[in-house]
């Protein structure tokens, strides 16, 4: 039996999501986002002031709706004229929004209040790529960030992501003109709408996946998934996981030169910096060095031979080895503590 609704319902629900921890409510209360107005309406241009027709949406609360969007990887589209799988694989930013009280709440809506849609988000976050106006926000978050009481602390972790994009359909000539670095508008001169659905910023890359071994020992072939799409390589501080440095990139560029093109931030109260086997280089190692910052750079395993940390094991304890086990020595023990802490997986390593 359903309850009757009261006219404090929707308060009383919004306090129970607050009594069991809205991270939402914790990042409204640590960021005053009416410090972007001037960025945003700068950008996006100011509301209309004329009496008459459909006023504009705030741009303060467009800013939150695509903060929400990147925080949980949704799409501006979707949901109508979609199937229940495509609708659970693409959610639509304006959907949840209306679907969500702590989503309502963080944006600063009531049930009542019209939430703006996809059409409008677009045109809102092209706004802001057209004016380069997303690098100084970026900027100013970092900034409020570090006024809460967050500042980078503990070290830096280095990472890369693919982000896929749809699959382009080109003929031979518009493949060689995109690949001769020419514009979307260039290309597709006399149609404007066609050039506006183009990604010619994306590359293909391939990517490895590690197959298991078989019962017997034998190895069988690795997996390899081909992805259009771009990279985003991100830098955040160990101590809070929170992302300090960004550069985004086409899906085909390797991930270690990225690492000297400012994704080190030098602000961190600790200088160590830490990354995965891929941006291990000579030159990554000299430029870490000359810049006073310490290197945890994880070591890329021998091709035939197990990783240090088991062979180091194996010979400790005489697993394998026909001798008498050694007795650990002090330098052994550091090894062995090093081997341990560079084989972590990058979770443990933020607490």
């Amino acid at each position: 039996m359903s309850k009757q609704s009261g006219f404090w319902s929707v308060e009383d629900r919004l306090a129970e999501i607050s009594a069991g921890g809205d991270p939402l409510e914790t990042l409204s209360a640590t960021v005053e986002f009416e410090r972007f107005r001037p960025i945003l309406e700068r950008a996006a241009g100011r509301p209309r002031s004329s009496k008459g027709g459909r006023p504009a949406m705030d741009v303060v609360l467009k800013f939150r709706m695509l903060v929400l969007q990147s925080l949980h990887g949704l799409s501006l589209e979707g949901g109508a004229g979609q199937t229940l799988i495509q609708w659970i694989d693409v959610p639509r930013n304006e959907r949840m929004v209306r679907d969500r009280l702590s989503w309502m709440r963080f944006c600063g809506l009531g049930i009542a209040d019209t939430v703006p849609d996809a059409n409008t988000l677009w045109d809102f976050r092209e706004a802001l790529i057209r004016a380069d106006a997303l690098d100084v926000l970026f900027a100013e978050m970092d900034l409020a960030i570090n006024q809460a009481g967050f500042i980078p602390r503990s070290g830096q972790i280095v990472d890369a992501s693919l982000v896929a994009a749809p699959r382009q359909r080109n003929t031979h000539g518009e493949k060689a003109a995109i690949k001769a670095g020419k514009t979307a508008s260039e290309i597709w001169p006399e149609k404007p709408a066609k050039a506006a659905q183009k990604d010619v910023d994306g590359r293909w890359t391939v990517k490895y996946s590690k197959a298991k071994a078989h019962a017997d020992g034998s190895k069988p072939v690795d997996i390899a998934i081909p992805i259009y799409g771009d990279k985003s390589h991100v830098s955040i501080d160990r101590m809070h996981g929170l992302i300090r440095r960004q550069i985004v990139t086409d899906a085909a560029q390797h991930d270690g030169a990225r690492l000297r093109e400012g994704l080190i931030q030098t602000a961190n109260t600790a200088r160590d910096v830490w990354a995965d086997s891929a941006y291990r280089s000579a030159e990554n190692e000299r430029w870490l060095k000359a810049n006073g910052m310490t290197s945890q750079v994880h070591r890329k395993k021998p091709r035939g031979r197990p990783p240090f940390g088991t062979l180091l094991r194996n010979t400790l304890t005489g697993n394998g080895c026909r001798s008498a086990p050694l007795a650990p020595t002090a330098a052994s023990r550091r090894s062995a503590r090093r081997s341990s802490t560079s084989s972590h997986s990058r979770r443990p390593a933020w607490g």
